[in-house]
């Protein structure tokens, strides 16, 4: 008599433009551990925050779409809040049967923690000028002053720490400078990370910012939501393969990238190939 073939655990992606979304990768395995996680990164044209709209939508979609029909996840974590706040929208057209978390700026958590009112977003350009920011603070924090500011360089300062090289403080600095310069920026008490990416960054920017600041970080947030879509979900999800982390184009310095992985779950990284 044979063995019954044992079921398979839950299986989600997680998708970003680089490495970013390996924070929350992090968060989500320190809340369901036995979940099975394929990453995809869209290395090919990051950074996300400084490309046009239309472009990302398309590609967004097209791209999410085959990795759906490929790797049969159960779920879909979108950890780029550029990705979120552009295309989540037309994620859900396109894959209406497909559950999608999505990584949206922390608005409403900084109206409830701020003190004076005045709260900050570091943020890539994309998001920082995106009407659904506008939507957001309207919804969640109509009596607070934003002060939402553009960092085109922080991503790939994060994706550099993340490899183990170090950034000097001085570049840090000069990245969220704007946040501190505004009218109202002696007021400013609390400011929530607009980008999956700065969670490897978050200790260096505590200690370059002015002191008294709270920094949020929406990675334990999304992995709780997470949580909760999973536990909706049947035990059991049908694998192709051996979750990985798949990226669309070669990396730059893989070797420090593949030596930093483990730490997510993951040993190596594929290229993912197009069709």
């Amino acid at each position: 008599m044979t063995s019954p073939t044992l079921p398979g655990p839950q299986h989600i992606l997680a998708f970003d433009s680089g490495i970013g979304g390996l924070g929350i990768v992090r968060a989500i395995r320190a809340l369901c551990p036995t979940t099975s996680i394929s990453y995809l990164a869209d290395t090919a044209v990051f950074p996300y925050g400084e490309q046009d709209d239309t472009f990302l939508t398309d590609r967004i979609v097209s791209l999410l779409s085959d990795a759906i029909r490929r790797l049969r996840p159960q779920a879909v974590v979108v950890a780029c809040n550029t990705a979120s706040t552009l295309a989540l929208d037309a994620l859900r057209v396109a894959c209406p049967d497909m559950p999608f978390i999505g990584c949206v700026p922390p608005i409403r958590w900084a109206a409830r923690t701020t003190k004076t009112h005045v709260i900050g977003l570091l943020a890539t350009r994309a998001t920082s000028t995106r009407p659904y920011l506008s939507k957001l603070q309207a919804l969640y924090a109509p009596d607070c002053t934003l002060i939402a500011h553009a960092a085109p360089g922080l991503a790939a300062c994060a994706e550099q720490v993340f490899r183990g090289s170090a950034v000097p403080d001085d570049v840090i600095r000069a990245e969220i400078n704007g946040l501190f310069t505004r009218d109202c920026s002696t007021q400013l008490d609390t400011v929530g990370l607009g980008c999956t990416h700065y969670t490897f960054l978050l200790d260096q920017l505590r200690a370059v910012a002015p002191p008294g600041i709270t920094w949020l970080d929406p990675a334990d947030a999304v992995a709780r939501h997470t949580a909760t879509i999973l536990g909706t979900l049947p035990d059991t999800a049908p694998m192709p393969e051996p979750a990985r982390a798949w990226f669309t184009a070669q990396p730059p310095n893989s070797a420090a990238l593949i030596k930093a992985l483990p730490a997510y779950g993951f040993d190596n990284i594929a290229l993912w190939d197009a069709l």
